[in-house]
């Protein structure tokens, strides 16, 4: 039996939970203890009949999960975006729903997300990782979009997104619909050298050029692949399917020469093997890879609160498998989109839209990607 902290492990264990076990014992606590004695600065000792003195009178940090600011997982909200280049991920909220065809909602996304994020805490049990411990996390708040204009709000996320990018923190996109893959794409690649590959989670292939005559949440890789250094050969889909995809933006997917795996090509040839696939698409001669996750890939059972919701998806442990594998490799950041709390139950839609980005981070800093000077 191995030791961990002095005291012997049994041999009971799964696996997967030894591995977890082990690790945990690894993992240093000097952010939690930062946290606490911020606390205790800012927010004054507890009342004298509070045992534990390390809660103080106004809550502050991840305790009471019911209580606090909404930020994203609590993260400090910086006022001052110039200074976001001195965290490792910097979460922005793109509030825009002005590019959906049918059920909006989407512009309270941003809100739905950091709200119940309050419920994680940094560590996770599986992938033996505590985000307080090993990065550092700012909500730098929302995009000032611009309700019944497009292209302004287009115009706004880039220089947002860009801003953020080019500070050297890692983005993390809370939607919005998924027009705003177009500018956050286009806000990444104009700090590029190289090629950027796009990673696209989705029921629906989004490739047309308009629809209803513009340019709405069904069309951002159609003007992504536009960009000369964003190349359709490195755009790739994942989980395209159902009675909600275009002719026309199929078409455009042909032509172009994009990669695009159902739900069955996943599972039936593996999801490790789809994501290699995933990784060897994206990558190809390309010098950063985006990833763009659409909520309603997940089968609609469990992600109501989204705007086309399609039965057939990924089951949950399919996609964060999917995620886990992809996050593997270093990214330029995330956005996750289409997370329309107005149609969600039990905050579950908004939920997973959590899940994704915090095991997406997890991953990052498992393989040494995050913070970005250990991968240098």
């Amino acid at each position: 039996m191995a030791e961990t902290g002095g005291r012997p492990l049994h041999d009971n264990y799964g696996p997967e939970a030894r591995n977890a076990v082990e690790r945990e014992a690894q993992l240093p606590t000097t952010g939690w203890e930062r946290e606490v004695a911020r606390g205790l600065e800012l927010g004054l000792p507890a009342a004298d009949s509070i045992v534990d003195r390390r809660i103080p009178t106004f809550s502050r940090g991840e305790l009471p999960h019911f209580a606090g600011i909404n930020t994203f997982l609590k993260a400090p909200f910086v006022e001052d975006v110039r200074t976001c280049g001195e965290y490792d991920v910097v979460v922005l909220g793109a509030p825009f729903d002005g590019g959906t065809t049918y059920r909006p909602g989407t512009r309270f996304g941003p809100q739905g997300i950091r709200k119940i994020s309050a419920l994680y805490g940094p560590y996770n049990f599986e992938l033996g990782v505590d985000l307080r411990e090993s990065i550092t996390i700012a909500d730098v708040g929302d995009v000032f979009t611009i309700p019944g204009n497009i292209e302004k709000t287009f115009d706004q996320i880039s220089k947002a997104v860009g801003h953020v990018y080019a500070s050297g923190a890692f983005p993390v996109v809370l939607g919005g619909d998924h027009s705003i893959g177009y500018p956050t794409v286009r806000g990444v690649s104009e700090h590029l050298r190289g090629n950027l590959g796009i990673i696209h989670f989705d029921r629906h292939v989004d490739t047309q050029e308009t629809d209803l005559d513009e340019r709405m949440h069904t069309t951002p890789w159609f003007h992504a692949t536009d960009i000369p250094n964003v190349p359709p050969r490195n755009l790739v889909q994942i989980g395209i399917g159902g009675w909600q995809a275009p002719r026309p933006g199929v078409k455009v997917g042909r032509e172009r020469g994009t990669t695009i795996m159902t739900v069955t090509d996943c599972v039936e040839m593996g999801i490790e093997a789809a994501a290699q696939r995933a990784l060897d698409v994206a990558w190809d001669g390309a010098e950063a890879v985006w990833l763009s996750f659409d909520v309603d890939c997940l089968d609609a059972a469990f992600v109501p609160g989204t705007g086309w919701p399609e039965p057939g998806g990924f089951l949950p442990r399919e996609v964060l498998k999917f995620i886990q594998l992809v996050a593997a490799q270093p990214l330029a950041g995330i956005e996750v989109v289409e997370c329309s709390p107005p149609y969600d139950h039990a905050e579950i839609t908004s939920l997973i839209a959590t899940r994704v980005i915090c095991d997406t981070l997890g991953c990052l800093v498992r393989a040494g990607h995050l913070p970005r000077s250990a991968g240098d």
